[in-house]
């Protein structure tokens, strides 16, 4: 059976009165009685009972109009559902996040945000490792991605900073350096340092101080990397912000001495992107966006 056939007979199911419902279609009166004879030809069973003064329905066409009407009720939602995704007013995004991106609270804002604008698009959050984050966004496991730079992507995603933090210096309490207030990175040179995702802060301040650093232990998540440090572990170079974000007793920040070494936080997302729903996300991130 067509749809346009499940309409004819729901509309002369509900009139009862074959006239009046080919009126509500748009069809002429003979054509409203030849497409409910094929209907019941292809049945194979009569869905009314006609009389001179009376049609009604038979117990098979009671229970043909329940499905019918769920059926045409089904294809309206998914007309619906098509044009409101057509409209980025629905759908599901698959966002993957590293977890220090939500420390300062940016993932959650922009996701409440969205949320107002667009309730009806599904947001599914993921953390994942960071360095798995482009080739995910490039291949389409995932439709954004809120991670640490410096990164390499693949040649069609980009991304936009969202803020920028200073690194500062992890040290397990009573370190001999726990006393200054700022750290030359030049003074942490005999230093162990346990390392981040991130490790450009790390090979930064290497750097600045004239050595290699000594690569301790390398547990990823930042929580983990300062749960080292409090064990005694080594020392860590990690965002400012973390400060303020993870309780681990044992544990002082130092700022390192000026000029600063900066952290990022960033979304990487499709050049090309297709889904309304997700470029209206990146739009609407960009106008978070520093230059």
């Amino acid at each position: 059976m067509e749809l346009r056939q499940y309409r004819y007979f729901v509309a002369a199911a509900e009139r009862l009165h074959f006239s009046q419902a080919a009126d509500d279609v748009g069809i002429s009166p003979p054509s409203m009685t030849k497409q409910i004879q094929e209907i019941e030809r292809e049945l194979g069973v009569r869905l009314f009972q006609r009389t001179k003064r009376k049609v009604f329905l038979t117990a098979a066409g009671d229970i043909f109009l329940q499905d019918a009407r769920r059926v045409l009720g089904q294809v309206e939602r998914a007309e619906d559902t098509a044009r409101r995704t057509g409209r980025g007013e629905a759908g599901c995004i698959e966002v993957g996040y590293v977890a220090s991106t939500a420390y300062l609270g940016l993932l959650q804002r922009e996701a409440a945000l969205y949320r107002k604008s667009y309730p009806g698009v599904d947001l599914r959050f993921h953390e994942v490792d960071m360095d798995r984050l482009p080739d995910m966004l490039d291949d389409g496991r995932i439709d954004i991605a809120f991670l640490r730079p410096p990164m390499t992507y693949p040649t069609g995603v980009a991304s936009m900073t969202l803020l920028r933090d200073p690194f500062v210096v992890a040290l397990p309490h009573g370190h001999r350096l726990a006393a200054h207030k700022r750290i030359k990175p030049a003074l942490l040179e005999k230093e162990i340092f346990v390392l981040p995702e991130q490790v450009s802060g790390t090979l930064e301040v290497g750097r600045r101080g004239g050595y290699d650093p000594h690569l301790g232990p390398q547990p990823g998540r930042l929580t983990a990397v300062i749960t080292h440090v409090s064990l005694g572990s080594g020392v860590a170079i990690v965002p400012g912000s973390l400060r303020h974000a993870v309780n681990i007793g044992r544990v002082v920040y130092r700022e390192l001495t000026a000029p600063p070494i900066l952290s990022e936080i960033a979304v990487a997302y499709r050049r090309n992107e297709w889904s309304p729903a997700t470029r209206a996300l990146i739009a609407q991130i960009r106008k978070s966006a520093l230059p």
